[in-house]
């Protein structure tokens, strides 16, 4: 199955539901990066958000969700567009933690505490920025704090990363479900049961529900499917793209280069892409500004 983002509306357009699958989107994250279980786990978590979140805003907007905290993986950080493609970075990949009661990936300990931040358009200047504190570093509920404090929107995430023996992805995905104006106690207190029957998204998964199983679980049976959207990892670098951003060093550090280093190399942090630049190629850099 081809990862995707389900968008539905249930209980009489008064819930907003998105529904993910994204192992194809967390396996090849995990290849770039070469992550250990629960960096994968917390990766995957983060950039299963983003996919829906890439379809949650009017318009072309571009999104950036950063996860900075005090434990061992450091900051995550995801980018992704309106068109579904996302790309991540890791700052500490090989991180492998589980909690010793429940066997489970300790993604809270791997991430610990700190901030969450959001920025919607982040390369233009009337870029929107939000921060909230982690909650507990195991992502969904840091988004649904997020999406509480900064956008006013009563939220339940789910999310989860299944891990094979071999350290591949067996499992990814989740959902995010949002109370639209006018939602009545009725509907809130039916799906507050339904989110507490839900404990393990990805078990559900391994148990043979699909996408819109999950949704029909999630919306009792209202719900009213808008739109299926694809999701897939894609970073857009290129050699353009690097010789754009060498022209903004000083002529001392490509004198650096050309001197001393004979040439550069560059390595894009969020596909692991390599761009060599020769002595002319610098040269002419140094030429066309």
């Amino acid at each position: 199955m081809n990862d995707h983002v389900l968008i539905a509306t249930a209980y009489n357009s008064m819930v907003r539901i998105y529904v993910a699958k994204t192992n194809n989107l967390v396996e090849t994250a995990r290849n770039i990066h070469e992550t250990w279980p629960t960096a994968t786990a917390a990766l995957g978590r983060l950039l299963t958000a983003g996919a829906m979140m890439s379809y949650m805003y009017d318009g072309d907007n571009d999104l950036s969700i950063k996860v900075e905290g005090d434990g061992p993986i450091g900051q995550m950080i995801v980018e992704s567009n309106s068109v579904g493609e996302l790309r991540a970075v890791i700052k500490n990949p090989e991180v492998y933690l589980k909690y010793n009661d429940s066997n489970k990936l300790a993604v809270g300990n791997a991430v610990g505490h700190g901030l969450l931040t959001v920025r919607r358009n982040p390369h233009l200047k009337n870029s929107f920025s939000s921060s909230v504190n982690l909650i507990n570093g195991e992502i969904a509920e840091d988004l649904t704090y997020y999406f509480y404090l900064s956008e006013q929107t009563s939220s339940s995430v789910g999310l989860g990363v299944l891990v094979n023996e071999d350290q591949s992805v067996k499992q990814a995905g989740g959902f995010i479900l949002q109370l639209l104006p006018g939602a009545t106690d009725q509907i809130i207190t039916q799906i507050e049961k339904t989110i507490k029957e839900i404990t393990s998204v990805t078990a559900l998964f391994e148990n043979g529900l699909d996408t819109r199983g999950l949704l029909t679980k999630l919306a009792g049976g209202t719900e009213k499917i808008l739109d299926e959207k694809p999701v897939r990892y894609f970073c857009g670098c290129s050699k353009d793209y690097y010789f754009e951003a060498l022209q903004k060093l000083d002529n001392a550090v490509l004198d650096e280069m050309i001197d001393e280093d004979g040439g550069a190399e560059i390595i894009c942090q969020y596909c692991k892409n390599k761009y060599h630049f020769s002595v002319d190629e610098l040269h002419k850099i140094k030429a066309s500004r």
